[in-house]
């Protein structure tokens, strides 16, 4: 990225190999512009011919004019083609630059480190990738020919106005130049720079309350809450009508003054036009020449005007070429120069210690040091907050250590290539996430090259056939928006069948049986049982009787490894998994009726 650019010289450094077709573009657009004058030039020629015989118009030379009439209509329907062929073009360059930068946008996003979307809100990337981004490529599309177009007219017009009288020039472009500071001077410097940081920084507020709102709105329900009891919203919505209001009566007598000016630029020839006539009334060129000027200085004033919205365009693209570069700049994950890649797939915490924010004093884990073997199955318990899904986020590289190392077969994960560290370790998360998109398609998420008898096999293995057969179209039956809506228990199988379809040598169980119901849990757990096999095995573990047979169970908490061992062993001791397991059976105890003995709640 090129620190020392920006605005649209950024904008077209991101065009890249584009850039040649924004180039033809702008030439088309040029001619296009030159070609649309014709018509006021064929105009003035005709009037001339016409004032040539002001007594008797009948005698002026009708083929002439008839021949200036043609020029004005082929003029125009050129232009009109031109305009088009520029249009196309700029068409093209902006949507295979917004494929290009949203899919640049995404990569990058996919390389950070999961610290960067904690500590950044998801609106303000959800503004980046469609809102920003979706702006730049109507400006390319839309506004850059329309603004070369502009331009050229502007030159030819001008220049025309100067070679003929430049006196009349003069009080032409005077106004022009008058009305242009008045913009110039609200629009730009620092105060317009902050405006608009404000306008984006309001908008991206928005967003990001707006994604709350709607994600909270079961319990906004439950609770009867409306939208002015969910303050953040409100307060934002309320922050940015005060904004855009403050800001239209500070502009608005500017904007009208500028317009007033701009569309009374006769008002400033006339009066010129008749002094210069006054010295010299029988001079009928000079009068051919003021009536050039009368018949173009209005065609100046639409483009003239459209000058200010491409300038309040251009920095409002600008702000948001910022915002992307700014996204860009984030740091990804550091590769390693020299990627190897593990032979075997046991894994060694060995002296590490994690810290979510590094200006914490806390860190989430301590010295943790522990080894999990290939073909066995290490189980994660304590309390909440003690550490165990901190740790499984470690392992596939998710946040870097703060010191210490994690090791798979030997390699530290920061010497094997991302791509090939993700393709090594599965995840079942206990809040399975689906894409808005076919059963078949989520399952398919796992190893996009599988055959359909694969995925249907997985499918099976993961006891989804039963749920699946019943949904109106099958394995193509829509998830969420547009489509149908699964249970708990039948999401999380899904993502098991997805993780037993990747088949990774390393699995990582969220109490991926959380949400099974007695009936299917233990035919999941025939299926885990075999995705289990001979793979480097982490569960992290609520339910303590799922993890009786685990080959090693790791007791933490605080960030701390306080026991370890087997189920057999830590039961013997009187320690925190004890106490753990006792509370577990204690609570299996519980039921509830009417009286009732220790062991039950009374009613």
């Amino acid at each position: 990225m090129t620190k020392n650019k920006k605005g649209i010289s950024r904008l077209l450094e991101i065009a890249g190999e584009k850039k040649v077709l924004l180039i033809f573009s702008s030439i088309f657009s040029s001619i296009s512009a030159i070609l649309t004058l014709v018509p006021y030039l064929s105009a003035y020629f005709i009037m001339i011919e016409l004032l040539k015989m002001p007594s008797n118009l009948l005698l002026a030379d009708k083929s002439l004019m008839l021949r200036w009439g043609t020029v004005a209509l082929i003029g125009l329907l050129l232009g009109i083609l031109f305009m088009y062929i520029s249009g196309l073009l700029s068409h093209m360059a902006a949507y295979n630059i917004l494929y290009d930068m949203r899919i640049k946008v995404s990569k990058h996003i996919g390389k950070l480190p999961l610290g960067y979307f904690t500590n950044t809100s998801t609106g303000v990337i959800k503004k980046v990738m469609e809102q920003n981004v979706e702006k730049i490529e109507n400006f390319i599309a839309h506004s850059l020919p329309d603004m070369i177009n502009v331009l050229a007219t502007i030159v030819v017009i001008l220049g025309a106005m100067l070679y003929l009288n430049p006196l009349l020039a003069i009080s032409c472009i005077i106004p022009i130049i008058l009305g242009f500071y008045i913009q110039g001077s609200v629009r730009m410097g620092k105060k317009a720079e902050d405006t608009l940081k404000n306008y984006h920084n309001s908008l991206e507020r928005i967003n990001s309350s707006t994604i709350q709102y709607v994600k909270g709105m079961p319990v906004i329900k439950v609770f009867g809450q409306t939208i002015h009891s969910f303050r953040r919203f409100y307060d934002d919505m309320i922050s940015y009508r005060d904004y855009c209001v403050k800001y239209t009566d500070n502009f608005q007598n500017i904007y009208i003054l500028f317009k007033v000016i701009l569309g009374s630029l006769l008002t400033f020839i006339l009066p010129v036009g008749t002094y210069l006539m006054s010295k010299d009334p029988t001079n009928k060129a000079f009068a051919l020449t003021l009536l050039f000027y009368l018949i173009m200085a209005p065609s100046i004033a639409s483009p003239m005007s459209k000058f200010t919205n491409f300038a309040s365009m251009i920095a409002d693209i600008s702000e948001g070429v910022d915002r992307i570069d700014k996204l860009l700049g984030e740091e990804p994950i550091a590769e390693s120069k020299n990627p190897k890649m593990p032979k075997s797939f046991n894994i060694d915490f060995k002296n590490v210690y994690f810290s979510y924010n590094l200006d914490e004093e806390k860190e989430a884990l301590s010295n943790i040091s522990f080894s999990a073997k290939q073909g066995k199955v290490t189980a994660l318990v304590g309390p909440s907050g003690s550490g165990k899904s901190t740790i499984a986020n470690l392992i596939p590289r998710f946040w870097d250590v703060r010191e210490g190392s994690i090791s798979i077969g030997g390699v530290d994960i920061r010497d094997i290539k991302t791509e090939d560290l993700m393709n090594t370790v599965s995840f079942v998360f206990q809040d399975a996430f689906l894409f808005y998109d076919t059963i078949y398609e989520n399952i398919l998420a796992g190893r996009p090259e599988a055959s359909k008898e694969e995925v249907y096999a997985v499918a099976k293995a993961a006891q989804c056939e039963s749920f699946i057969k019943r949904l109106p179209k099958g394995y193509e039956t829509l998830i969420g928006e547009g489509g149908v809506y699964l249970s708990g228990g039948e999401a999380q199988r899904l993502t098991v069948a997805r993780a037993i379809l990747k088949n990774s040598p390393i699995l990582v169980l969220d109490e991926a049986t959380a949400f099974a119901d007695p009936e299917n849990e233990y035919n999941m757990q025939l299926a885990l049982k075999e995705l289990m096999n001979n793979k480097t095995v982490i569960i992290i573990a609520h339910r303590l009787s799922s993890i009786q047979d685990a080959d090693k169970i790791i007791v933490l908490k605080e960030g701390e490894i306080l026991e370890e061992g087997t189920h057999k062993d830590l039961t013997q001791i009187n320690g925190l998994y004890k106490k753990m397991w006792d509370a577990y059976t204690y609570s299996g105890n519980w039921k509830i009726q009417r009286g009732g003995d220790k062991n039950e709640i009374a009613l």
